[in-house]
């Protein structure tokens, strides 16, 4: 449905950016929000907490926002995430299967890998819990992801014409239990997979991936070779690749069936109905990321991202009305990474509340926390609300 907001929010887009790009003509790739010389970058007051002892092995690297002031992420800065640990494997002892209904299956070593022609993808990579649990709050960022195409691996081995889904698993492995403690219990060891269908996984955006920021990918992120599904939340990232297998009947497992399913409650006339939908492509989404000050002149300043181009980004302050920030230049060479934008701002003395909205070029705007997309979800995953954060000023 198209609602009024929305199409109030496109047309005033298409001024607001044109009024922007003669203030500032510059790609995401050229303008940081890195502190300039004499600038001062604020904390903020809501400082997330850290990760639970429990979940320590889960979620690894989680930087404040405030440290997250490059286009292109640092590998020392960027976030890491493990369901079954993090195993460590040999470059050299290597493979990968390829297998299933294919005419000509597969094994591949890194060097087989290498030898094909190269290509380069940069893709802001999201967490889908990113902002659903209060330590989960930086779970993203954005790299130069190099490696070979999977469409040509797949087309290499013969995808029969039956074929409906692709199988990614990773060398990661762990006991799951199913119906724990009753008289259907069910124990079994099983590896970290994924699956997407055919046609997805033959989008020449993705790789398989063996190097990131223009070094070898590092074990945390999956070495020797990981998945990267551009558009994607990180799940679909499939670490530490050693199978793939091609498939005439659905995939299900604990992380397409059970875990990293999003439950929402939704009115359907005068009833509540409950859906359950797999964590897949990523959603319209930003951030404030920090307060500058410099001369006693602020400035707010963050990213936003999606599956769609940002047309706009508007920011609110307290209850006061949304402000048209200004984007830095899209970069046309990288269609799946973030935009920074900016807003100088004039605040009074005292704790403030900054929040930010983005807006696609489909006028799809950034859901409101108590918008029935965000207030009827009964799950962690997906979580693309509009994010607020806290500042004190003087």
């Amino acid at each position: 449905m198209d609602h009024p907001q929305r199409r109030e929010l496109l047309m005033r887009g298409a001024a607001g950016v044109a009024a922007a790009a003669g203030v500032l003509a510059l790609r995401g790739g050229s303008w940081t929000a890195a502190a300039q010389e004499g600038e001062r970058t604020l904390l903020w007051a809501d400082q997330p907490p850290p990760v639970p002892t429990e979940l320590a092995g889960l979620a690894r690297n989680l930087k404040p926002w405030e440290v997250l002031d490059s286009w292109i992420t640092p590998i020392a800065n960027f976030f890491q995430v493990g369901h079954y640990g993090w195993p460590a494997i040999t470059p050299a002892a290597w493979r990968l299967e390829v297998e299933g209904r294919v005419g000509a299956p597969l094994r591949l070593s890194l060097a087989d890998l290498k030898a094909a022609p190269r290509q380069e993808v940069t893709y802001t990579l999201e967490c889908s819990g990113n902002h659903g649990l209060p330590f989960l709050s930086s779970a993203i960022g954005n790299a130069r992801w190099g490696g070979v195409r999977l469409a040509d691996v797949l087309r290499r081995a013969g995808i029969s014409q039956d074929a409906k889904e692709v199988v990614f698993y990773g060398a990661d492995k762990a006991e799951e239990v199913v119906r724990a403690g009753t008289p259907l219990e069910l124990r079994f060891s099983a590896n970290f997979a994924r699956s997407m269908p055919v046609d997805d996984a033959m989008n020449p955006a993705n790789l398989l991936c063996y190097e990131m920021n223009g070094e070898d990918l590092p074990a945390a992120h999956g070495a020797p070779v990981r998945l990267i599904v551009p558009g994607w939340y990180g799940i679909a990232n499939v670490k530490w690749l050693q199978r793939i297998e091609v498939r005439d009947t659905r995939f299900v497992n604990r992380f397409m069936a059970r875990d990293y399913v999003t439950v929402r409650e939704e009115r359907r006339g005068d009833e509540t109905i409950v859906t359950e939908s797999t964590v897949g492509r990523g959603r319209l989404k930003s951030a404030p990321a920090r307060v500058t000050v410099r001369d006693g002149r602020y400035r707010i300043t963050g990213m936003a991202w999606g599956p769609a181009p940002i047309a706009a980004v508007e920011v609110k302050v307290d209850d006061g009305p949304w402000a048209r920030a200004t984007l830095a230049d899209a970069d046309p060479a990288a269609p799946f990474a973030w935009r920074f934008w900016r807003l100088d701002w004039t605040p009074q003395p005292g704790e403030h509340r900054i929040t930010s909205r983005a807006i696609d070029t489909s006028g799809e705007v950034q859901p409101a926390m108590d918008d029935p997309l965000i207030a009827g979800k009964k799950t962690y995953w997906e979580s693309n609300g509009q994010v607020t954060r806290l500042i004190r000023i003087g």
